[in-house]
């Protein structure tokens, strides 16, 4: 197994973001198969530490390419861009004025009248725009160009924005679940 493929090489996936998830379930099960360290239960130590490492580089290549917002910020870095966690966030005002909306809206479910009504609203609105995000970062990534790329770059900390909030949501909804 050759360690310097890149994850849609070992996948045998082309470089996009949109990805078959059938074929990358698939090929897992495959690759699993291959280097899983139970296969190597009676070799050398030297040999199941290699599978360990195989196995653990294949589960990490699987995690990034199934998740969409770890699937484009590997492809940026694939691409080149340099996404620097530390300092990345959107200098859209309109959205970060939107994001602050919906966390306010957000805080403000349990105290209305059907706080499940209130949530269910308020989470279509966030895949929506989840879904809007992913269909524009899709396009962007496809597009590959200097200037794309740069606008995928903001649209990842977009979509990370609109991720937490929507984990923020999940957790509120359960919450208030417990609360029943």
């Amino acid at each position: 197994m050759d360690m310097s493929q890149n994850y849609f090489e070992l996948f045998e996936l082309p470089v996009a973001f949109d990805v078959d998830r059938d074929a990358l379930a698939q090929r897992y099960r495959q690759l699993q198969q291959v280097v899983h360290p139970d296969r190597y239960a009676s070799a050398s130590e030297s040999e199941q530490r290699i599978a360990l490492q195989h196995a653990t580089w294949v589960n990490e290549a699987f995690d990034t390419l199934k998740d969409p917002l770890r699937r484009a910020m590997y492809q940026l870095t694939l691409a080149g861009v340099d996404l620097n966690q530390e300092t990345a966030t959107t200098r859209d005002g309109t959205f970060l004025m939107a994001q602050m909306e919906l966390r306010e809206a957000l805080s403000e479910v349990e105290q209305t009248s059907d706080p499940f009504a209130s949530l269910d609203s308020l989470m279509r609105d966030i895949r929506q725009l989840l879904k809007q995000q992913l269909e524009s970062l899709a396009a962007q990534l496809n597009d590959g160009s200097e200037e794309a790329l740069k606008e995928a770059q903001e649209g990842v900390s977009k979509l990370q924005f609109l991720t937490k909030l929507q984990r923020e949501a999940e957790a509120v909804e359960a919450k208030l679940e417990e609360a029943m």
